[in-house]
């Protein structure tokens, strides 16, 4: 793996997708970036709002300490904006790229190579596990630990993009097909 600063994201052209499409290529049935920037973004304040409402029933914190893991874990999520995108370009081979968009708040990483669909879930889930579920889980074991919950529940919820890639690899990618990146949107192909 390569890792290049891709820079600020504006348009699909700033993207590196210097290749060809496979015979056969089909993009995902995907939203276009500024509604799935639109669903992701509100598909992260609904999954922090559901995870959060579990540690504060769970724990029964008092409302000072609850408060201070959540600042705490605002703070930690933005922390982990940059290693969440290294550990999504860790799961590439080839050259990777990363950009930013802070107009729609958002970091991304983005490659052109082929993978499989096993390892486009596994990159697309990896950082979410590694800084989401892992606390969260620290927390379901020990409920004393709130603010790990709180922290996973915030770092989960930030992943809600890449839930949606997943989505689409599952629901869209037969047996034995590989995905790979073009511009802003995945495409999927049956190998000879």
């Amino acid at each position: 793996m390569k890792l290049h600063y891709g820079g600020i994201y504006k348009t699909e052209e700033d993207l590196k997708s210097a290749r060809e499409h496979p015979e056969g290529a089909v993009a995902f049935r995907e939203p276009g970036q500024s509604v799935f920037a639109i669903i992701a973004n509100a598909g992260c304040l609904i999954l922090a709002a559901g995870l959060l409402a579990v540690v504060w029933f769970l724990a029964r914190p008092e409302p000072i300490g609850f408060f201070r893991s959540f600042v705490i874990a605002g703070i930690v999520s933005v922390l982990v904006i940059v290693p969440h995108e290294f550990l999504h370009a860790l799961c590439f081979k080839e050259d990777v790229y990363m950009y930013f968009a802070p107009s729609k708040l958002m970091a991304f990483v983005h490659g052109t190579e082929d993978m499989s669909k096993g390892r486009f879930v596994f990159l697309s889930l990896l950082p979410n596990l590694v800084f989401g579920a892992i606390p969260f889980l620290v927390f379901l074991i020990d409920r004393d630990l709130y603010a790990a919950g709180v922290i996973g529940a915030v770092c989960l919820s930030m992943g809600f993009g890449d839930y949606i890639n997943v989505f689409n690899a599952l629901t869209q990618m037969p047996k034995g097909a590989k995905t790979y990146m073009y511009g802003f949107h995945s495409y999927w192909y049956k190998p000879d």
